[in-house]
């Protein structure tokens, strides 16, 4: 039995940070674009949009909502490191106006480059979530990797009259996002000792707060469509729903609220995670900047920003009944173009 380390920086474990290590946008495109596409009428949402989660429908008035979401540890303790993954899988479910009701845990661990307890406590992170949701753990899945992943496969339901997804905003519509982004800054910059103790405890709060309340809200607004922000970034998950609704958008980037302390990040090259990085060079293909977008704003909107918000299309006279912050609206143009001003 190999000497276990009685300290461990789980983020010294990892490649990337929480949703920055997915695989970018541009390269999944063409691999995704291969696979066959389910015609069973039941699907009522499968992979053709890139929505959050699967739809499938039991019956006229129920569907259950299906998604999976796991990464690498984006915060050192493993308590936290359980709560953000968790709230970032049930994202997926609030997204599309579902109630979350199983999860399943997906591991991946090395019994012997870190203790059992570490384990532990990501499951008690991830369990306290669940249960915060509503819903509860059914059991899991473990593999042994030396590099630590933890995740959830999450199912819940939703009348299908009543259903979110991201296909359905029109020019017109006003844009709103419910939480603040810049967290993949903060985790970038905390993982090289870059970050004050303020800011990663605001990332933290940001990160481990459910879209419960978001959702109910964006349904009692009417919203015409909704995606959650992760590692994406925000033009990223904006592209798809523009795409999925077949129009243009207009983002208003001083009205995009930032993490406390994430915006001062944006000017050090170092604390721009690999997969922000992608997201760039990915949103350069459908977005233009106005002149004076400041170079900080320019960062955060492609920030990979882990267990976000919700970002909504509500119609425009149920504007004032919408959750969250306005910035932006839905416009006629090019389905996925992306228009970046100032204000």
């Amino acid at each position: 039995m190999a000497t276990i380390p009685s300290e461990v920086r789980l983020t010294e474990l990892s490649h990337g940070a929480g949703c920055a290590c997915k695989i970018g946008a541009a390269d999944l495109r063409p691999i995704l674009a291969e696979l066959p596409v389910a015609s069973d009428p039941r699907l009522l949402v499968g992979a053709e949009n890139c929505d959050d989660a699967a739809v499938y429908r039991l019956r006229a008035d129920l569907a259950v909502v299906q998604s999976v979401d796991f990464f690498t540890p984006i915060v050192d303790d493993p308590y936290d490191f359980g709560r953000i993954a968790a709230t970032n899988a049930l994202s997926d479910l609030y997204a599309m106006g579902a109630q979350p009701v199983l999860a399943l845990n997906l591991v991946a661990f090395s019994l012997e480059r870190l203790p059992g307890s570490t384990l532990a406590e990501i499951l008690r992170g991830g369990a306290d979530v669940v249960a915060a949701a509503g819903a509860i753990i059914g059991g899991g899945h473990s593999i042994d990797d030396h590099e630590p992943k933890y995740g959830l496969a999450v199912t819940g339901t939703v009348d299908p009259s009543a259903m979110l997804t991201n296909a359905g905003g029109r020019p017109g519509d006003e844009l709103f996002l419910t939480k603040p982004i810049g967290g993949g800054l903060v985790t970038t910059a905390a993982k090289r000792g870059l970050a004050s103790e303020e800011t990663i405890a605001a990332a933290i709060e940001v990160m481990t707060t459910l879209n419960a309340q978001a959702a109910a809200a964006a349904l009692a607004a009417g919203a015409s469509a909704a995606t959650d922000v992760t590692g994406f970034g925000l033009l990223g998950h904006l592209h798809e729903l523009c795409a999925a609704s077949g129009c243009a958008a207009e983002v208003e980037a001083n009205a995009v609220t930032a993490i406390s302390g994430a915006e001062d990040l944006a000017g050090n090259e170092r604390c721009v995670a690999g997969g922000s990085r992608r997201n760039a060079a990915d949103a350069a293909s459908f977005t233009t900047f106005a002149d004076g977008v400041s170079p900080a704003r320019r960062v955060l909107v492609s920030d990979a920003m882990t267990s976000g918000g919700l970002l909504v299309a509500v119609p425009g006279e149920r504007a004032a009944l919408a959750p969250g912050v306005r910035i932006g609206r839905l416009v006629e143009g090019d389905p996925g173009g992306i228009r970046v001003t100032p204000a």
